[in-house]
């Protein structure tokens, strides 16, 4: 767990890169650390404390700084720390102590709307590249592979192979995944309804829950960490239009994530005429000062799961983009060099079967990095939160290194 607060490390961050002999600019730094497009936008949220980066962005913004994230994150805990002392010192006089809590109510309730403004921006365009790489790249193999009779079935992982590990490592979970691709494929060819002849979303989706469902016989953990349950969850965080057709769309993420505070909100809300009176009591004043310090205290203990949740949808979408554009690239080479239909699997050749093989990896990791239950890392207390998040940070590096060693 994170000892250093979100806006603490946003205020580390912003005068280190001030400090720099040559005066660095946001834009500046967001290149230097590896930022996308808008990350000029990234960086800005960061030095306001309404993100903390992530470990491999911190790794990055240190190095431009010519420091070690270690450092970082010490000067983030001594800033943690004498903001806190700060802020314990309260105003004597009533009138100051009025002024501060209205001060902190406002920071509140912007800190809420800029978190569910975040939370929306990164949606959408997980959404949006998410749903090329389904419809030009998923789908498009899954409607060549079907054409392909006799396609041998995949090994499955073992169980012996599953129970020796204890936990089920990347590379096992995408092999099954894989697996359950295949398998789907197979089913939809002999007439199954998995297929993509249904079209569109409601296809995909239905396809997806038929490959995952297939994973699990190879061992209840796999399902667990990577079912369908958890994809529709993931997909009512991030507006239903991906895996599952009616979905609760944006508004879904935005009630998971104001519920993190909704008690101490709608406290605040119901005394709320308080801060709108120019004169109020010592009780009133110290019946706000509570609530507005419950509902701070809830965004500070949501703070580690929201960056969680932010870094998977910033590193997602570069991954998926890459085998929408790459991906596809390579599936319309294959599917030029396929003998005429009908084909069976003999007729592909040795070239053609090994290529079917590396799409169903890459199909296998796209799944596997589509299906992260990130809604979990909203509602995880903080001491799962590192576990959780090197298994996230381990698939979506796994991933991104084997789409690219395939296509």
């Amino acid at each position: 767990m994170n000892d250093f607060s979100a806006e603490a490390m946003g205020l580390v961050i912003r005068e280190h890169r001030q400090a720099q002999k040559t005066s660095m600019t946001q834009e500046e730094l967001a290149e230097r650390a590896d930022y996308g497009k808008g990350g000029a936008v990234s960086i800005s949220r960061i030095e306001r404390g309404l993100v903390s980066p992530g470990e491999h962005r911190l790794a990055a913004i240190a190095l431009a700084f010519q420091l070690t994230p270690e450092q970082l994150k010490q000067e983030a805990e001594d800033r943690t720390r004498s903001l806190a002392r700060q802020r314990g010192q309260r105003p004597v006089k009533l009138r100051d102590q009025v002024a501060e809590t209205k001060r902190r109510h406002a920071e509140i309730n912007e800190k809420a709307a800029q978190r569910s403004k975040i939370t929306q921006e990164h949606g959408e365009a997980f959404n949006h590249v998410h749903d090329v790489a389904r419809d030009e790249f998923f789908l498009r193999f899954v409607e060549l592979a079907e054409s392909i009779s006799g396609a041998p079935e995949p090994e499955r992982p073992s169980e012996e192979e599953i129970e020796r590990t204890g936990e089920i490592p990347t590379a096992i979970r995408i092999e099954a995944m894989s697996v359950g691709i295949a398998n789907a494929i197979r089913g939809a060819a002999a007439g199954g309804a998995a297929g993509v002849a249904a079209g569109g979303a409601a296809a995909y989706g239905a396809f997806t829950a038929a490959a995952l469902f297939g994973t699990a016989s190879t061992g209840a953990a796999i399902s667990t960490l990577s079912g369908v349950a958890a994809t529709n969850a993931t997909l009512a965080l991030l507006g239903g239009g991906t895996l599952a057709a009616g979905g609760a769309g944006m508004a879904g993420g935005t009630l998971l994530l104001t519920g993190m505070v909704a008690a101490p909100a709608a406290a605040l809300a119901a005394a709320g005429f308080y801060v709108l009176r120019q004169r109020r009591n010592k009780k009133e004043e110290e019946r706000l000062r509570t609530e507005v310090e419950a509902a701070e205290a809830a965004l500070d203990q949501s703070q580690q799961g929201f960056d969680a949740m932010i870094d998977v949808l910033d590193r997602a979408p570069a991954i998926m983009e890459y085998v929408s554009v790459h991906g596809t690239h390579a599936l319309e080479k294959w599917r030029i060099s396929l003998p005429p239909e009908p084909r069976d699997w003999e007729s592909l050749g040795q070239e053609g079967q090994e290529r079917y093989k590396e799409f169903l990896t890459v199909a296998g990791c796209l799944l596997a990095v589509s299906s992260i239950n990130v809604s979990a890392l909203l509602t995880a207390k903080p001491d799962a939160l590192p576990e959780m998040d090197k298994a996230i940070d381990e698939t979506l590096r796994y991933a991104d290194k084997t789409i690219k060693s395939l296509v």
